[in-house]
């Protein structure tokens, strides 16, 4: 037997109000770094309410410090679990199983006064859900859960297994779906469900964090002369920056980024220097993020900067003698990619269309995402597909369209039926 994606479609809305409820309940679950247990329990509750095998599997330094893809963000291994569901196949007849992958860890919320409401609200106002993770991604991660969920109540059963990943830690490097990873976790495919707003993202630009460390020698102001400002020779270091961004988008082309001159940016995020207003700084610390190319490797990314630095500081008198330090730390993202003509891109591309009545976009990410390491380590094709824009993750005020959450439900429930085979009984 078998449902047509406008049936599939007519159940994700008679459980429209449940999905709305669940996802509230996530946005109102504080799930910062290293306090992403209570959201786990929600979602294993819910896992295991649905019949699935759950799994709750810990995040330990020892298994993962030898990986490749590791980046140690400092986290806490009793309190950092992830929760694996599975929903067991037949395994007859034809079929693919499919990872959904979403992470609960959100980023802080800054200034508190900003917020119309609490960030941990889930306020519902002119069709939006706000608050922190509203948008990067629980509203993507409960699309997948309600996508399986609405699957059961129509009597499906898939030919092969599906997989939801609730994981931590992709905010700050990824250790949650590295450690599914290298616990063995595996499909024939992967839906990152991040907010693209319900775009197919088949390609992600890489991210490194780096610290930058600027050398002055201070002096009383009154004897600038004699001293050398640790902040201007930052500002000379700047503009180097800002040239070699612009330098390199200029010899790179992609067809599926919008903004060819945003396509992997460099940016300084933090900048601290000085220790008295009337005293000439003797050190500046930046800290920012280095942008990588598809296809480009980090140690090509790194080299070029490093070497852009290093050039600056020997045409400088004081640099020149005392170097400037780069130190890479934290996130170590990769750029990750999917032919455009994998099936999995193939069938997300029918089944948005069956649900909406048009084409989805492709369009490539500018962000880092745990989506490389299952292209590039697990050797598993994956795309980004999701409810919200990019544009409101991390922001203030964060919030997402509750109506692509269910399209986005409803897009993802027909995918899976027609990637995992099976039958509706």
């Amino acid at each position: 037997m078998k449902r047509s994606p406008a049936e599939i479609s007519e159940a994700v809305e008679s459980a429209r109000e449940e999905l709305i409820a669940f996802l509230q309940k996530m946005v109102q679950t504080a799930s910062l770094p290293n306090h992403e247990h209570d959201v786990q329990n929600l979602v294993a509750q819910k896992l295991r309410a649905l019949g699935l095998e759950v799994e709750i599997v810990p995040s330990n330094f020892d298994d993962l410090k030898d990986h490749p893809a590791f980046g140690d963000d400092g986290f806490s291994p009793t309190d950092r679990v992830n929760v694996i569901g599975r929903w067991p196949g037949t395994h007859t007849g034809e079929g693919k199983s499919i990872i959904l992958n979403g992470h609960v860890d959100v980023v802080p919320v800054g200034d508190l006064s900003l917020w119309v409401d609490s960030p941990w609200s889930g306020v519902i106002r002119e069709g939006k859900m706000f608050g922190r993770g509203s948008c990067d991604m629980k509203s993507g991660l409960c699309a997948g859960i309600f996508a399986v969920d609405v699957l059961q109540r129509l009597g499906y059963q898939p030919a092969r297994d599906v997989l939801i990943e609730s994981v931590i830690g992709e905010e700050s490097g990824g250790i949650g779906t590295l450690t599914t990873i290298v616990k063995g976790y595996t499909a024939d495919a992967v839906i990152l469900l991040e907010p693209t707003r319900l775009e197919i993202s088949p390609v992600q630009s890489g991210a490194l964090t780096f610290r930058l460390t600027v050398p002055g020698r201070s002096i009383h102001a009154a004897m600038k002369a004699y001293g050398v400002s640790a902040i201007e020779k930052f500002a000379l270091l700047l503009n180097v920056i800002n040239k070699l961004d612009v330098e390199r988008h200029a010899n790179f082309k992609h067809p599926l980024f919008e903004d060819p001159h945003n396509i992997a940016p460099i940016n300084i995020g933090t900048v601290r220097g000085g220790e008295w207003h009337s005293t000439v700084p003797e050190e500046v610390v930046a800290e920012g993020r280095m942008g990588v190319f598809p296809g480009e490797k980090n140690e090509t990314a790194r080299q070029m900067f490093e070497a852009a630095i290093q050039t600056a500081a020997k045409s400088d008198a004081w640099l020149s003698q005392n170097p400037p330090r780069v130190e890479w730390f934290e996130g170590q993202f990769e750029s990750g990619e999917t032919p455009l003509d994998h099936p999995l891109i193939q069938q997300l591309t029918a089944a948005h269309e069956h649900v909406t009545g048009s084409a989805p976009t492709l369009r490539g990410v500018t962000y880092g995402s745990d989506m490389r390491l299952f292209t590039n380590h697990a050797k598993i094709a994956a795309t980004h597909y999701g409810p919200g824009d990019v544009g409101m993750a991390h922001a203030v005020n964060e919030f997402v369209p509750l109506e692509e959450v269910v399209t986005a439900t409803k897009v993802v429930a027909n995918m899976v039926a027609q990637w995992c085979g099976g039958e509706f009984k």
